[in-house]
Protein backbone atom coordinates (compact mmCIF):
# COMPACT_ATOMS: atom_id res chain seq x y z
CA UNK A 1 0.00 0.00 0.00
CA UNK A 2 2.79 2.41 0.89
CA UNK A 3 4.45 1.93 -2.49
CA UNK A 4 1.18 2.77 -4.21
CA UNK A 5 0.81 5.95 -2.18
CA UNK A 6 4.41 7.10 -2.57
CA UNK A 7 3.95 7.69 -6.30
CA UNK A 8 1.67 10.61 -5.46
CA UNK A 9 4.27 12.33 -3.34
CA UNK A 10 6.63 15.20 -4.11
CA UNK A 11 5.20 16.12 -7.51
CA UNK A 12 5.45 19.80 -6.62
CA UNK A 13 8.98 21.21 -6.54
CA UNK A 14 9.54 22.93 -3.23
CA UNK A 15 12.13 25.61 -2.60
CA UNK A 16 12.29 26.71 -6.23
CA UNK A 17 10.59 29.02 -8.71
CA UNK A 18 9.55 26.76 -11.61
CA UNK A 19 7.61 27.23 -14.82
CA UNK A 20 3.93 26.43 -14.52
CA UNK A 21 2.30 23.77 -16.67
CA UNK A 22 -0.41 26.29 -17.57
CA UNK A 23 -0.37 27.45 -21.19
CA UNK A 24 -2.79 30.13 -22.36
CA UNK A 25 -4.59 29.34 -25.63
CA UNK A 26 -4.06 31.67 -28.58
CA UNK A 27 -7.47 33.31 -28.16
CA UNK A 28 -6.83 34.12 -24.49
CA UNK A 29 -3.24 35.33 -24.37
CA UNK A 30 -4.25 38.83 -23.28
CA UNK A 31 -3.98 39.41 -19.52
CA UNK A 32 -7.30 41.23 -19.35
CA UNK A 33 -9.12 38.49 -21.25
CA UNK A 34 -7.66 36.04 -18.74
CA UNK A 35 -8.77 38.22 -15.82
CA UNK A 36 -12.24 39.24 -16.98
CA UNK A 37 -13.55 36.29 -19.05
CA UNK A 38 -13.85 33.79 -16.16
CA UNK A 39 -15.97 36.25 -14.20
CA UNK A 40 -18.45 37.29 -16.86
CA UNK A 41 -18.40 34.58 -19.52
CA UNK A 42 -18.41 31.33 -17.53
CA UNK A 43 -21.55 30.47 -15.62
CA UNK A 44 -21.05 30.10 -11.90
CA UNK A 45 -22.20 26.75 -10.48
CA UNK A 46 -25.15 26.51 -8.12
CA UNK A 47 -24.06 25.65 -4.59
CA UNK A 48 -25.86 24.53 -1.47
CA UNK A 49 -24.09 26.49 1.25
CA UNK A 50 -25.01 27.21 4.84
CA UNK A 51 -23.81 30.15 6.91
CA UNK A 52 -22.31 29.92 10.37
CA UNK A 53 -21.73 33.08 12.37
CA UNK A 54 -19.09 33.05 15.08
CA UNK A 55 -18.36 35.82 17.59
CA UNK A 56 -14.98 37.53 17.80
CA UNK A 57 -13.29 38.57 21.08
CA UNK A 58 -13.80 42.28 20.26
CA UNK A 59 -17.58 42.01 20.02
CA UNK A 60 -17.88 41.54 16.28
CA UNK A 61 -18.68 38.52 14.13
CA UNK A 62 -17.36 36.40 11.26
CA UNK A 63 -19.53 34.63 8.71
CA UNK A 64 -18.35 31.26 7.42
CA UNK A 65 -19.99 29.70 4.36
CA UNK A 66 -19.97 25.89 4.58
CA UNK A 67 -20.40 23.46 1.72
CA UNK A 68 -20.50 19.70 2.26
CA UNK A 69 -19.48 17.00 -0.23
CA UNK A 70 -22.34 15.13 -1.88
CA UNK A 71 -23.27 11.66 -0.63
CA UNK A 72 -20.23 11.31 1.63
CA UNK A 73 -20.48 10.99 5.42
CA UNK A 74 -18.51 13.65 7.26
CA UNK A 75 -16.15 11.09 8.75
CA UNK A 76 -15.21 9.92 5.25
CA UNK A 77 -14.38 13.38 3.88
CA UNK A 78 -10.78 13.82 2.73
CA UNK A 79 -10.44 16.90 4.87
CA UNK A 80 -11.63 20.47 5.30
CA UNK A 81 -10.49 23.25 2.98
CA UNK A 82 -10.66 26.79 4.38
CA UNK A 83 -10.85 29.46 1.68
CA UNK A 84 -9.92 33.13 2.03
CA UNK A 85 -11.30 35.32 -0.74
CA UNK A 86 -9.75 38.39 -2.33
CA UNK A 87 -10.44 42.11 -1.94
CA UNK A 88 -14.19 42.74 -1.68
CA UNK A 89 -14.86 39.09 -2.51
CA UNK A 90 -17.30 36.61 -0.99
CA UNK A 91 -18.71 33.12 -1.43
CA UNK A 92 -20.41 34.49 -4.54
CA UNK A 93 -17.13 35.42 -6.24
CA UNK A 94 -16.71 33.41 -9.43
CA UNK A 95 -13.36 31.87 -8.42
CA UNK A 96 -14.74 30.83 -5.04
CA UNK A 97 -17.85 29.17 -6.41
CA UNK A 98 -15.98 27.24 -9.10
CA UNK A 99 -13.40 26.02 -6.60
CA UNK A 100 -15.95 25.06 -3.95
CA UNK A 101 -17.88 23.10 -6.54
CA UNK A 102 -14.73 21.20 -7.54
CA UNK A 103 -13.62 20.53 -3.99
CA UNK A 104 -16.95 19.14 -2.82
CA UNK A 105 -16.91 16.82 -5.83
CA UNK A 106 -13.40 15.77 -4.77
CA UNK A 107 -14.72 14.79 -1.36
CA UNK A 108 -13.69 17.79 0.75
CA UNK A 109 -15.71 19.82 3.21
CA UNK A 110 -15.28 23.52 2.37
CA UNK A 111 -15.43 26.53 4.68
CA UNK A 112 -15.09 30.02 3.19
CA UNK A 113 -14.39 32.75 5.72
CA UNK A 114 -15.82 36.15 4.85
CA UNK A 115 -13.56 38.99 5.86
CA UNK A 116 -15.38 41.53 8.01
CA UNK A 117 -18.02 43.40 6.02
CA UNK A 118 -17.85 41.06 3.01
CA UNK A 119 -20.82 38.79 3.78
CA UNK A 120 -23.35 41.42 2.65
CA UNK A 121 -23.79 42.64 6.21
CA UNK A 122 -21.71 45.39 7.78
CA UNK A 123 -19.62 44.37 10.74
CA UNK A 124 -20.19 45.96 14.13
CA UNK A 125 -16.84 47.62 14.85
CA UNK A 126 -14.69 50.15 12.97
CA UNK A 127 -12.10 47.44 12.33
CA UNK A 128 -12.28 45.93 8.83
CA UNK A 129 -9.74 43.71 7.05
CA UNK A 130 -6.53 44.06 5.09
CA UNK A 131 -3.73 42.11 3.40
CA UNK A 132 -2.00 41.33 6.68
CA UNK A 133 -4.98 40.75 9.01
CA UNK A 134 -4.34 37.26 10.41
CA UNK A 135 -6.24 37.31 13.72
CA UNK A 136 -9.69 36.57 12.25
CA UNK A 137 -8.37 33.88 9.87
CA UNK A 138 -6.51 32.15 12.70
CA UNK A 139 -9.67 32.18 14.81
CA UNK A 140 -11.56 30.63 11.90
CA UNK A 141 -8.95 27.94 11.30
CA UNK A 142 -8.92 27.06 15.00
CA UNK A 143 -12.72 26.93 15.01
CA UNK A 144 -12.74 24.61 12.00
CA UNK A 145 -10.20 22.29 13.61
CA UNK A 146 -12.26 22.09 16.80
CA UNK A 147 -15.32 21.24 14.75
CA UNK A 148 -13.51 18.53 12.75
CA UNK A 149 -10.58 17.42 14.93
CA UNK A 150 -10.07 14.12 13.09
CA UNK A 151 -9.83 15.63 9.59
CA UNK A 152 -6.80 17.31 7.99
CA UNK A 153 -7.17 21.04 7.41
CA UNK A 154 -6.02 22.76 4.21
CA UNK A 155 -6.08 26.48 3.40
CA UNK A 156 -6.38 28.43 0.15
CA UNK A 157 -6.09 32.20 -0.31
CA UNK A 158 -6.81 34.30 -3.37
CA UNK A 159 -5.12 37.65 -4.08
CA UNK A 160 -5.36 39.68 -0.84
CA UNK A 161 -6.36 36.47 0.93
CA UNK A 162 -3.31 34.77 -0.55
CA UNK A 163 -0.89 37.36 0.78
CA UNK A 164 -2.63 37.18 4.15
CA UNK A 165 -2.38 33.38 4.22
CA UNK A 166 1.35 33.42 3.46
CA UNK A 167 1.88 35.98 6.22
CA UNK A 168 -0.12 33.82 8.64
CA UNK A 169 1.94 30.74 7.79
CA UNK A 170 5.13 32.71 8.36
CA UNK A 171 3.93 34.02 11.71
CA UNK A 172 2.97 30.52 12.85
CA UNK A 173 5.99 28.58 11.59
CA UNK A 174 5.86 25.09 13.00
CA UNK A 175 2.07 25.11 13.39
CA UNK A 176 0.33 21.74 13.08
CA UNK A 177 -3.26 22.72 12.22
CA UNK A 178 -2.89 23.56 8.52
CA UNK A 179 -1.48 20.55 6.68
CA UNK A 180 -0.91 22.34 3.36
CA UNK A 181 -1.80 25.65 1.74
CA UNK A 182 -2.18 27.37 -1.63
CA UNK A 183 -1.88 31.07 -2.50
CA UNK A 184 -3.17 32.32 -5.86
CA UNK A 185 -2.20 35.65 -7.48
CA UNK A 186 -0.94 37.07 -4.18
CA UNK A 187 0.34 40.70 -4.12
CA UNK A 188 3.53 39.87 -2.24
CA UNK A 189 4.85 43.45 -2.32
CA UNK A 190 1.94 45.73 -1.49
CA UNK A 191 3.59 49.08 -2.26
CA UNK A 192 4.61 47.99 -5.76
CA UNK A 193 1.17 46.56 -6.43
CA UNK A 194 -0.57 49.74 -5.27
CA UNK A 195 1.54 51.72 -7.77
CA UNK A 196 0.84 49.22 -10.55
CA UNK A 197 -2.90 49.72 -10.11
CA UNK A 198 -2.48 53.38 -11.05
CA UNK A 199 -1.28 52.58 -14.57
CA UNK A 200 -3.08 51.76 -17.80
CA UNK A 201 -6.11 49.50 -17.92
CA UNK A 202 -5.46 48.43 -14.31
CA UNK A 203 -6.94 51.74 -13.20
CA UNK A 204 -10.36 50.35 -14.17
CA UNK A 205 -9.93 47.43 -11.78
CA UNK A 206 -8.85 49.87 -9.09
CA UNK A 207 -11.84 52.13 -9.77
CA UNK A 208 -14.30 49.24 -9.51
CA UNK A 209 -12.85 47.79 -6.30
CA UNK A 210 -12.24 51.16 -4.68
CA UNK A 211 -15.84 52.23 -5.24
CA UNK A 212 -17.02 49.12 -3.42
CA UNK A 213 -14.62 49.80 -0.54
CA UNK A 214 -15.72 53.43 -0.28
CA UNK A 215 -19.42 52.57 -0.41
CA UNK A 216 -19.00 50.08 2.44
CA UNK A 217 -17.01 52.60 4.48
CA UNK A 218 -19.54 55.38 3.94
CA UNK A 219 -22.37 53.11 5.03
CA UNK A 220 -20.42 52.11 8.12
CA UNK A 221 -19.67 55.76 8.94
CA UNK A 222 -23.41 56.41 9.04
CA UNK A 223 -23.84 53.69 11.68
CA UNK A 224 -20.69 54.05 13.76
CA UNK A 225 -18.93 57.07 15.23
CA UNK A 226 -15.48 56.82 13.66
CA UNK A 227 -14.31 60.42 14.14
CA UNK A 228 -11.83 59.46 16.84
CA UNK A 229 -10.19 56.93 14.51
CA UNK A 230 -10.42 58.40 11.01
CA UNK A 231 -9.23 61.90 10.28
CA UNK A 232 -11.47 62.05 7.23
CA UNK A 233 -15.14 62.84 6.64
CA UNK A 234 -17.65 61.39 4.18
CA UNK A 235 -17.03 64.04 1.56
CA UNK A 236 -13.30 63.40 1.68
CA UNK A 237 -13.82 59.63 1.43
CA UNK A 238 -15.61 60.17 -1.87
CA UNK A 239 -12.55 61.94 -3.31
CA UNK A 240 -10.16 59.03 -2.65
CA UNK A 241 -9.06 57.80 -6.06
CA UNK A 242 -6.32 55.21 -5.47
CA UNK A 243 -5.68 52.23 -3.23
CA UNK A 244 -2.71 54.06 -1.77
CA UNK A 245 -4.84 57.03 -0.76
CA UNK A 246 -7.40 54.70 0.82
CA UNK A 247 -4.69 52.79 2.67
CA UNK A 248 -3.09 56.03 3.85
CA UNK A 249 -6.28 57.61 5.19
CA UNK A 250 -8.40 54.58 6.10
CA UNK A 251 -6.73 51.14 6.24
CA UNK A 252 -3.68 52.26 8.20
CA UNK A 253 -5.69 54.31 10.70
CA UNK A 254 -8.28 51.60 11.32
CA UNK A 255 -5.63 49.00 12.04
CA UNK A 256 -2.89 50.81 13.91
CA UNK A 257 -0.33 51.48 11.17
CA UNK A 258 1.62 54.69 10.73
CA UNK A 259 0.40 55.37 7.20
CA UNK A 260 0.30 53.35 3.98
CA UNK A 261 4.06 52.76 3.79
CA UNK A 262 4.10 51.30 7.30
CA UNK A 263 1.15 49.06 6.46
CA UNK A 264 2.77 47.87 3.23
CA UNK A 265 6.11 47.20 4.93
CA UNK A 266 4.60 45.15 7.76
CA UNK A 267 2.10 43.18 5.68
CA UNK A 268 3.88 42.30 2.42
CA UNK A 269 4.46 38.54 2.44
CA UNK A 270 7.53 38.47 0.17
CA UNK A 271 10.14 38.82 2.97
CA UNK A 272 8.27 36.19 4.99
CA UNK A 273 8.26 33.33 2.47
CA UNK A 274 11.56 31.96 3.79
CA UNK A 275 9.99 31.38 7.22
CA UNK A 276 7.13 29.13 6.10
CA UNK A 277 7.32 25.51 7.28
CA UNK A 278 3.95 24.31 5.91
CA UNK A 279 3.89 22.73 2.44
CA UNK A 280 2.63 25.63 0.35
CA UNK A 281 1.96 26.10 -3.36
CA UNK A 282 2.08 29.62 -4.80
CA UNK A 283 0.55 30.16 -8.26
CA UNK A 284 1.27 33.37 -10.15
CA UNK A 285 1.33 34.78 -13.68
CA UNK A 286 3.94 37.20 -15.01
CA UNK A 287 1.28 39.21 -16.83
CA UNK A 288 -0.95 39.73 -13.78
CA UNK A 289 -2.37 43.26 -14.31
CA UNK A 290 -2.58 43.83 -10.55
CA UNK A 291 1.18 43.67 -10.05
CA UNK A 292 4.62 43.66 -11.65
CA UNK A 293 7.41 41.07 -11.89
CA UNK A 294 8.86 42.61 -8.71
CA UNK A 295 6.54 40.26 -6.79
CA UNK A 296 8.26 37.17 -8.24
CA UNK A 297 10.71 35.86 -5.62
CA UNK A 298 14.08 34.28 -6.24
CA UNK A 299 14.86 30.75 -5.07
CA UNK A 300 16.76 32.02 -2.04
CA UNK A 301 13.68 33.90 -0.86
CA UNK A 302 11.70 30.65 -0.59
CA UNK A 303 11.81 28.14 2.20
CA UNK A 304 12.09 24.46 1.35
CA UNK A 305 8.36 24.18 2.09
CA UNK A 306 7.24 26.63 -0.62
CA UNK A 307 6.65 25.56 -4.23
CA UNK A 308 6.35 28.59 -6.53
CA UNK A 309 4.87 28.01 -9.99
CA UNK A 310 5.10 30.90 -12.45
CA UNK A 311 3.31 31.06 -15.80
CA UNK A 312 4.00 33.50 -18.62
CA UNK A 313 0.31 34.30 -18.95
CA UNK A 314 -2.83 33.86 -16.91
CA UNK A 315 -3.86 37.32 -15.69
CA UNK A 316 -5.18 37.86 -12.19
CA UNK A 317 -6.95 34.78 -10.80
CA UNK A 318 -7.56 33.79 -14.42
CA UNK A 319 -5.65 30.83 -15.90
CA UNK A 320 -8.25 30.23 -18.59
CA UNK A 321 -7.80 27.52 -21.20
CA UNK A 322 -9.93 25.46 -23.56
CA UNK A 323 -11.81 27.03 -26.48
CA UNK A 324 -13.90 30.22 -26.66
CA UNK A 325 -17.01 28.01 -26.87
CA UNK A 326 -15.93 25.61 -24.14
CA UNK A 327 -13.60 27.53 -21.78
CA UNK A 328 -12.09 25.77 -18.78
CA UNK A 329 -10.52 26.98 -15.56
CA UNK A 330 -7.07 25.51 -15.00
CA UNK A 331 -6.86 26.78 -11.41
CA UNK A 332 -9.38 24.27 -10.13
CA UNK A 333 -7.47 21.46 -11.84
CA UNK A 334 -4.10 22.45 -10.36
CA UNK A 335 -5.50 23.09 -6.90
CA UNK A 336 -7.29 19.74 -6.92
CA UNK A 337 -4.07 18.01 -8.01
CA UNK A 338 -2.01 19.62 -5.25
CA UNK A 339 -4.55 18.82 -2.55
CA UNK A 340 -4.66 15.20 -3.70
CA UNK A 341 -0.86 15.08 -3.57
CA UNK A 342 -0.86 16.45 -0.04
CA UNK A 343 -3.72 14.20 1.03
CA UNK A 344 -1.77 11.17 -0.15
CA UNK A 345 1.30 12.44 1.70
CA UNK A 346 -0.75 12.50 4.90
CA UNK A 347 -1.98 8.96 4.27
CA UNK A 348 1.60 7.77 3.77
CA UNK A 349 2.67 9.39 7.03
CA UNK A 350 -0.26 7.90 8.93
CA UNK A 351 0.36 4.45 7.45
CA UNK A 352 4.06 4.62 8.25
CA UNK A 353 3.37 5.70 11.82
CA UNK A 354 0.89 2.85 12.34
CA UNK A 355 3.04 0.12 10.81
CA UNK A 356 6.46 1.40 11.73
CA UNK A 357 7.57 0.74 8.15
CA UNK A 358 9.98 3.19 6.56
CA UNK A 359 8.25 4.32 3.35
Amino acid sequence: MIKVLVKYMFKSKFGKVVSSTFKAPSWARNAHVQTIWPRYMIKKPELNTTNERISTPDGDFLDIAWCMPDNIPTKNAKGVVVIFHGLEGSVNSHYARHLINRLKDDGFIVALMHFRGCSHELNMTPRAYHSGETVDPMQTITHVKKRYPALPIFAIGYSLGGNMLLKLLSETAGQKIICAAIAVSAPLLLAECALRMQRGFSRLYQHYLLNSMKDNLLEKMQRLDMHNILNINASEVKTLSTFREFDQDVTSRLHGFDGADDYYAHCSAMPMLKNITTNTLVLHSKDDPFMTEAVVPSDNQLSNSVAYELSERGGHVGFLHGTPFSPKLWLQERISQFLEEQHQRILVTETTNKTGINA
